[in-house]
């Protein structure tokens, strides 16, 4: 394949034939098979030549080919190793490729000190989990660009008030900001998801929004959000207390998905 050369619907389905492989749907394999997409996303990644690049979940090289292209130094993780022998001809050793879990990788070794930006189409079903080990325990990936479900992007991006504001919004509320920036429709997948796409941009803060200590911070936000339907005093009956609550500012009569990350700082700060 020319280095040029993005991975089409025909190039993708006879390199499943060339190696025998199908797609592994517990793993939430769905390959993009649209070059148009793939310049897209590498475009709202804001890729530049020498960058390093690290993709989770590579496939079959569709966008790692892309990535390569725009010149960055790619490190493509990818747990099915079935997959590799198919990436390393795609790629022709142009990238970086390691066999591991991305939800048990020790990052500290296969990442060097320099700022990552992670741009991935994540499996849908370790989306979230994957996403929450990077902010929590890898600071040297800064940006990030990924595709998911639709929905787990609304989620992701979600502000205090609505049904879709839980966990995941407070993590990524308190370690970065985090924009939907596009669409993909699932026609450019094989196989054809049944689900919309969202690609979401997250930039890492310099700072947490506060100088609190995430797990007490996020041991509250997990209990509260636990027994939603709860207010504040119920939920976290024997965490906090009273005077900690109006230390804080916070009302204990509300319910967690009303409180904006600050205030849940400032909750975690009086306890």
């Amino acid at each position: 394949m020319a280095s040029d050369e993005l991975v089409t619907r025909t190039r993708l389905l006879d390199l499943m034939r060339e190696f025998g492989l199908e797609p592994h749907r517990t793993l939430g394999q769905n390959f993009v098979v649209d070059p148009n997409t793939i310049r897209k996303i590498v475009r709202l990644a804001g890729v530049d030549p020498g960058d390093a690049v690290l993709e989770i979940g590579p496939g079959l090289g569709s966008l790692t080919l892309g990535l390569l292209a725009a010149g960055a130094e790619v490190t493509a993780v990818e747990i099915d190793e079935r997959l590799l022998p198919a990436l390393e001809q795609v790629t022709g050793g142009r990238a970086r490729l390691i066999a591991a879990d991305a939800l048990k990788a020790d990052w500290s070794t296969l990442l060097d000190d320099r700022p990552w930006t992670l741009v991935a189409n994540l499996p849908y079903n370790v989306a979230t989990p994957i996403l929450m080990r990077l902010l929590d325990e890898v600071p040297r990936v800064s940006r990030m660009l990924i595709m998911v479900q639709r929905e787990v992007a609304e989620r992701l991006v979600a502000g205090p008030g609505g049904k879709d504001f839980g966990i995941p919004s407070v993590k990524v509320a308190y370690w970065a900001t985090a924009r939907i920036v596009g669409s993909v429709p699932a026609d450019v997948f094989v196989p054809r998801p049944k689900v919309v796409s969202s690609l979401v941009e997250i930039v890492r803060r310099a700072e947490p929004v506060a100088a609190v200590d995430p797990d007490a911070l996020f041991t509250l936000v997990r209990t509260a959000f636990g027994q939603r339907r709860k207010t504040l005093r119920n939920s976290l009956a024997g965490l906090v207390d009273a005077e900690q609550f109006a230390a804080a500012g916070v009302d204990p009569s509300t319910r967690p998905e009303q409180l904006g990350v600050a205030a849940w700082c400032r909750l975690a700060a009086a306890t």
